[in-house]
């Protein structure tokens, strides 16, 4: 894939150093903020390192809550970056540890958020890259595109595997989505805690904002 040029490199790095604010938190579809800017959207399974992706790419060392017990963000939260658009912090799938009544709520606010809101204009799926693709990961691509909702595969805690393996599973992956009609071609390899991957991941959000006219 063609790496993105410096002009966007250099248009990611500005949108993402000015104001990053939280601004709202919905526990069910009833209480979504009202439709404003660009949304983005985080999603994955729990513990696949949201929160620790969206510090990273902000700069802030906590603007999301990180944590090591999976099921620790169960609302969708909210966060205008420089009044130009917001990133949304969505509740982690697929975890165990949380009674099933919870997991049921979340499940049914995630999609329910994703089916239904204009302004979202991609979803980043993180998939963590020592685990790779899960079933899962499947259900919810399914979703995304029966919903139509774009969405682009974004590897994190990539600096803990080989580059060789890391080779081969964006390999995988691409052979995997090939066929998936709302799945954005480029797989976008990151790391939050070494750094890499952030400026191509931001470029990207760059990219975006500008063929929206945002």
């Amino acid at each position: 894939m063609t790496p993105p040029d410096d002009r966007l490199i250099e248009e990611g790095r500005k949108l993402f150093a000015g104001a990053a604010d939280f601004v709202w938190a919905s526990p069910d579809k009833k209480n979504l903020i009202p439709e404003g800017p660009v949304e983005i959207a985080f999603t994955g399974r729990s513990n696949v390192g949201k929160s620790s992706l969206i510090n990273a790419l902000t700069g802030r060392k906590s603007l999301a809550r990180t944590s090591v017990t999976p099921g620790r963000t169960q609302e969708l939260v909210f966060f205008d970056i420089g009044g130009r658009f917001r990133l949304v912090d969505m509740p982690g799938y697929g975890f165990a540890e949380a009674p099933k009544e919870k997991v049921a709520a979340w499940t049914k606010l995630i999609f329910d958020y994703l089916r239904g809101r204009s302004t979202l204009a991609r979803v980043l799926l993180l998939i963590d890259a020592r685990r790779g693709l899960k079933e899962v990961d499947d259900q919810v691509m399914d979703t995304l595109d029966k919903a139509a909702v774009p969405y682009q595969l974004v590897l994190t805690k990539s600096d803990q595997i080989s580059a060789k393996t890391l080779e081969e599973l964006m390999a995988t992956i691409r052979s995997r989505i090939a066929k998936r009609p709302a799945a954005f071609p480029t797989i976008v390899a990151t790391s939050s805690l070494k750094g890499f991957g952030i400026p191509e991941l931001r470029a990207g959000v760059a990219q975006l904002l500008e063929e929206r006219g945002a």
